[in-house]
């Protein structure tokens, strides 16, 4: 019986302060931004899809993209999880080894719309893309070439998924609001939509640590500039410093103002990468500068150890699944 009645008692319990707010101030505004840019980079690619042309439009559309890469669930999550948008780490080169089979077979279907949408992942996103737009063995190509078909199938596909995820989160959203309440499946109890919010801010900042840092960063033996996120088009630095800007304004709105410990840590976190000029993290390489860069790591942990207590204990939430997890 008592087991039945906290059951009830958690049905009962209303949406927690602060989902609502996160919803509105920072899911659905970023995924508008980002289907805005992606769009824009999508018509860039249409009007000239040469590597130098259609850079600025590249870079507007990933940092719109770092804005929401953390909201792993709901329709990010239908559409293959981040990887679907930016397949990295890539650990086994598929995307420019798969690139240049398709370069190489110049097949008309691979660059339509429908046809480009059976590819791999590894040939889609931002890091495919990146390739065509900087690495040298790909960026040359000339305008109306294959590649430069290739590179609009790429940016088309981007705005697809884009367009998609916008005009899906209000309905996943509206799932949020009303947890719990009788015809939501997915969520059966306020708590949840609180909880797997929170685990998307936590593991939000447990990626910025154990991928976007920690790959580069190697060991003092071996440190591995080559594998830090985005190195080709020196967007390292900027991913992390745009990450952590997306995830204080999604724990400010969670925590509906009653977490100051954590907004001092991201504070003295972005302070400290601002000051950083590292804008590929080539300096892991370098000891002296490689003592800058590792000491982020120490404040991602406090970061990550504080949010997800003081924030924990204001939602009454632990940490979940962490669905950024996928390779």
């Amino acid at each position: 019986m008592r087991l039945l009645l906290a059951a009830i008692a958690l049905l009962a319990t209303p949406l927690h302060a602060g989902v609502p707010e996160a919803i509105e101030g920072h899911i659905l505004p970023r995924h508008a931004a980002f289907a805005e840019a992606a769009t824009a980079l999508d018509a860039a690619a249409r009007a000239d899809c040469t590597a130098e042309a259609l850079k600025p439009a590249y870079n507007a559309a990933f940092d719109a993209w770092i804005g929401v890469q953390h909201l792993a669930l709901g329709p990010l999550q239908e559409i293959g999880g981040p990887i679907a948008l930016q397949f990295w780490p890539d650990t086994k080169g598929f995307t420019a080894r798969q690139l240049g089979m398709l370069l190489k077979a110049e097949a008309p279907k691979a660059v339509t719309p429908e046809g480009f949408a059976q590819q791999s992942v590894a040939v889609q996103g931002f890091m495919a893309l990146e390739r065509m737009l900087y690495d040298e063995a790909f960026s040359g190509y000339a305008a109306e070439s294959y590649a430069c078909a290739l590179t609009r199938a790429i940016a088309h596909d981007i705005a697809a998924k884009a367009a998609t995820l916008n005009a899906d989160w209000p309905a996943a959203a509206q799932s949020l609001r009303t947890a719990g309440e009788p015809g939501n499946a997915t969520y059966l109890a306020p708590a949840e939509a609180t909880q797997a919010l929170f685990t998307a801010l936590i593991t939000g900042i447990e990626y910025n640590d154990d991928a976007r840092l920690a790959r580069p960063l190697g060991s003092f033996e071996r440190p591995r500039p080559t594998l830090a996120e985005a190195w080709r088009s020196g967007r390292s630095q900027r991913n992390l410093a745009l990450s952590l800007a997306a995830l204080e304004e999604f724990a400010a709105l969670l925590a509906d103002g009653e977490a100051s410990e954590t907004q001092k840590l991201f504070n003295d976190t972005e302070a400290w990468l601002d000051s950083l000029d590292e804008p590929a993290f080539a300096g892991v390489a370098e000891p002296t500068t490689r003592m800058g860069i590792e000491s982020l790591t120490s404040y991602l942990a406090l970061l990550k150890e504080t949010a997800a207590a003081e924030i924990g204990a204001h939602l009454n939430v632990g940490q979940g699944f962490n669905a950024l997890d996928g390779d």
